[in-house]
């Protein structure tokens, strides 16, 4: 049996091997150079010196980048404000669908991450561009004068962000929604709570978990995605991810540019540690 259960062990381990030389070589490898990058200081010309320094965490003092991070945050906030509110109904009913419409609703959640991210993007340039569709639908309702400009404006980058980032709020909700206990909603209708007091009582709280999930799946991508801002902020929206993608090839000031990807590593870290806490079944009891 001894041996038995140590062959057992030994199989596993050298299954996992593979996984484990992944993880080292792309993973924490690449971590660790971007964190001692952060730490040196960018040569006259070209490259880096080896020469220890923190002016790189000091400059994000800047009150330039301390908006910039600042923009970031708020944007995301808005994002995630938003799919929360369009996507928790969403996944909610299509929950509640019968089993073969909820698998077409489903299909249709799912179809946009079939086709290239870049291509749904330039396909809502041309809906918000002042001669598109969208401007051409207000003007003949009689709802503008003339055309309104959307397009290279915060609001249109909001869009972007919303738009490709709403699955990942529909999809946890839908999950918690669908793995739900109905059986207490009834137990609280049946003990006199009305439909709203039964549904913040109970629903919301059975499925605040996947809400989270879709507050992180949401909020975490929103700081970084730089090519939305680029392609319907036209430059005029810098997120951080932006002044990352600068730094590593406008500037060439790659210990900066690691400096500032640490310091968004580290936020996910955090908004990743909080939800971890909030998630533990004795926080969510005190959170209502």
């Amino acid at each position: 049996m001894k041996k038995t259960a140590r062959r057992k062990k030994d199989k596993a381990w050298t299954m996992a091997v593979p996984l484990y030389l992944f993880t080292i070589v792309f993973v924490v490898i690449p971590l660790i150079y971007i964190v001692v990058l952060s730490f040196l200081q960018k040569d006259v010309l070209w490259g880096v010196t080896n020469q220890f320094t923190l002016n790189n965490y000091a400059k994000m003092f800047d009150p330039v980048y301390g908006k910039t991070f600042l923009d970031s945050l708020k944007l995301a906030f808005a994002t995630t404000l938003i799919t929360t509110l369009m996507g928790y109904p969403f996944g909610y009913f299509m929950a509640r669908l019968a089993p073969n419409r909820r698998n077409f609703v489903m299909l249709l959640v799912v179809v946009p991450f079939w086709t290239n991210a870049l291509v749904r993007i330039y396909g809502w340039m041309i809906l918000l561009r002042t001669k598109g569709v969208l401007n051409q639908a207000l003007l003949a309702l009689g709802i503008v004068d003339e055309p309104i400009k959307i397009l290279y404006t915060y609001g249109a980058v909001l869009i972007g962000m919303v738009y490709s980032l709403l699955p990942f709020m529909i999809l946890p909700v839908y999950s918690s929604v669908e793995k739900m206990d109905w059986s207490l909603v009834e137990a609280a209708r049946d003990l006199g709570a009305g439909r709203i007091k039964a549904f913040f009582t109970v629903t919301l709280k059975l499925t605040l978990p996947g809400v989270l999930s879709g507050f992180v799946l949401v909020f975490v991508p929103s700081i970084g995605l730089f090519f939305l801002a680029d392609l319907l902020g036209g430059g005029k929206i810098m997120l951080v991810g932006n002044l990352i993608k600068n730094q590593l090839l406008q500037a060439r000031d790659w210990p900066f540019g690691a400096a500032l990807s640490v310091v968004l590593m580290l936020m996910t870290f955090l908004i990743i540690f909080l939800y971890r806490k909030l998630t533990h079944s004795k926080d969510l009891e005190g959170f209502f």
